[in-house]
């Protein structure tokens, strides 16, 4: 008798908790998604528009400004 009520208890859990990846579900199926080709596209745009800025493609103009240049080193002789 007992027993009973805990399948019961566990089933109706059971079924809130599937319920609920099933709105989950619904909600991310109605996000409106961004074909892969356009995206690369404006990543490609973004790109091109930003290249000046990018470091990494033009350079430092001095060392000073340079974040990854190697620390010197203090020698004590």
């Amino acid at each position: 008798m007992c027993l009973n009520g805990i399948v019961k208890g566990e089933a109706q859990t059971n079924l809130q908790v599937q319920s609920s990846i099933v709105e989950q579900l619904r909600r991310e199926a109605s996000i409106k998604r961004t074909p892969v080709s356009e995206a690369v596209e404006d990543i490609k745009q973004f790109i091109l528009q930003h290249e000046q800025e990018d470091y990494l493609l033009i350079g430092f103009s001095s060392q000073k400004n340079n974040p990854f240049r190697e620390k010197s080193s203090c020698d004590i002789l």
